[in-house]
Formats: C-alpha cells, structure tokens, sequence
C-alpha cells in the first residue's frame, strides 16, 4: 500500500465488521493511504417495506438517516482512535455488486470485510457471496477476524510456485511490511498408495519423499532472494500433507496472525469461481485471511 491507494472497507454495522473497519484504518494509518468507508442499504429489503407499508413511508427514511448517522459516528470513532480521516459512502442496493462498483471507482488497491456480521457479510466467507465477490474482482481481499491491536507481526505466506504466488508475496510485503513472513509450502508424494500397490519399495518412495522436501526447501529460498528478503528475516516451513489443513495448523503452531496466498493456484484453472485450498482456509482459519485476486504477470 502507499499514498496513491485507497483502501475500501464494507460495514453493517455489526461487531465482526467492526474488527474489520479498525484493522483498515490502522492499514491506512501505516500506509499513509486513503480510506473509504461503505455501508450498503438493502435494497431487496427496503422494497420489501415498501410491500408492507407504502411508498415514502417515514420508516425508509428513517432507516437512511440511521445508517448516515450511524456511519458519521464511526467515521468520527476512527478519526478519534487511529488518526486518520475516512471518507465515507452510503448507497442503496445489493450490497457486493455496490462494493465492487466503488471500488472500481475509487480504483482501491485493497478491499477489506469481516469475517461474519449482520446483513450480507455473515455468510461471506462461507457462502456464495464471498465466491461471487472474489471471481468477479481483480483486486485483493483481507478477511478480517480478529479486532487489531498492532500491525500484522507474523504472516504464513502459502506458496505453491505457480503464477498466483509471486503476486501473493508482493501483496503481503504491502500489507505487512514488518511482518515476519514465514515461506510455507505443502507438499504430497503423486499416487504414494499406488506406489505401494504396485510394488514400489518403501526405500524408493522415501527417497522419493526426501527429495520433494529438499527441492521445495531450496526453491523457497530461491524465492526469498528473489523478494530481497535479507538474511534471518525469514523463516521456511516445508509440510507434507494436504496444503489447507498444513496451512492451517502451520499457523496457529508458528503463531501467525495473517495467512497470505492467492486465488487459485496449480491445482485450479482460472475459470473456477475459487481454489479449493483459498475456500478452506477462509473458511476455516483462526486468523485473517488475504487473499491475492490476480496471478503476476
């Protein structure tokens, strides 16, 4: 992040949103970015009341005054507690489809959400609406789950040396700058039970194993010095195993409070809605989750 970006954060209002307005406003305060603050409106819901009760019933405008006077509040809160001077943006309609067009307006460079809450964010993570979100945007998402209390201080970043990883790395180094980025990669011997079937000896398949371990080993630290990381302000962590469930238990052993990778990876293809390993570990992860929407090019 820097000066020429915006960071837009959607609310509801609701405490996991919360979470995530703070931790944008102290991105904001870090990176010396701008930052927009959005709360959506329903507008399913308001014609809805309007069925009920007529058109310009007092009630829907009543709801608006509410939502600006409840947004104003926490723009001030934010101004208060991080320093900072948010701009904000009420709007009427579907929620995702309005973030999105906001964010293309603004040209945000990170988008921010929680990781539940009241209204359309409670089944972002775990529902179509964070697959919609995330197929139809180029630009990176931070889940947020926990309420901040200092920049990220340990971040996994998952690499599976496709295209998708360069980008994640690039994008964590933003985000996190101070972070330690601890370089994780999972790795699984191809048809290992077959091989056994087929009567492979055990010492060639952990031969075989021993040298996938090493490869990977070698290719993090290869990319290490590719980003210019300087010498003991990484670590590597190389797993066998499935990648999500790796990636999870890495990071609450190696305490991390931020998990980095990207959208997809070498096992997906671009026209699926999210990779399979990104869609377990936000649904599942302790901690927040950003995710990098576009591979490097």
């Amino acid at each position: 992040m820097s000066e020429a970006d915006t960071i837009l954060v959607a609310t509801d209002f609701s405490e996991h949103a919360r979470h995530a307005v703070d931790r944008a406003a102290l991105l904001a305060r870090e990176t010396g970015s701008l930052l927009t603050l959005m709360h959506v409106l329903p507008g399913g819901a308001l014609d809805e009341l309007r069925l009920w009760l007529g058109e310009g019933h007092a009630s829907e405008q009543r709801l608006h005054d509410n939502a600006r006077e409840r947004l104003h509040e926490l723009a001030e809160a934010l101004r208060s507690k991080w320093q900072i001077d948010p701009r904000t943006v009420h709007t009427i309609g579907a929620a995702v489809d309005d973030v999105l067009i906001e964010a293309s307006t603004l040209d945000a460079g990170l988008m921010v959400v929680g990781a539940r809450g009241a209204g359309f964010l409670r089944h972002l993570v775990l529902g179509s609406t964070a697959e919609r979100l995330l197929r139809r945007t180029l630009r990176p998402v931070l889940v947020v789950r926990r309420p901040p209390e200092a920049g990220y201080r340990r971040v996994l970043l998952a690499l599976d040396f496709s295209a998708w990883s360069a980008a994640a790395a690039t994008l964590a180094r933003k985000v996190a700058p101070d972070a330690r980025p601890v370089l994780f990669h999972a790795f699984q011997v191809p048809f290992e039970g077959r091989l056994h079937f087929a009567g492979v000896d055990v010492a060639t398949i952990e031969q075989y194993r021993a040298e996938a371990r090493e490869r990977a080993g070698q290719r993090l630290e290869g990319f290490a010095r590719t980003l210019g990381l300087a010498d003991g302000s990484w670590e590597t962590c190389v797993v066998e195993g499935e990648a999500p469930r790796m990636i999870l238990e890495q990071a609450q052993q190696r305490d991390c409070d931020l998990i980095v990778l990207g959208k997809h990876g070498t096992s997906v293809t671009e026209d699926l809605l999210l990779g399979s390993v990104t869609r377990q570990v936000l649904a599942e992860a302790a901690v927040d989750v950003l995710v990098s929407t576009q591979p490097d090019s």
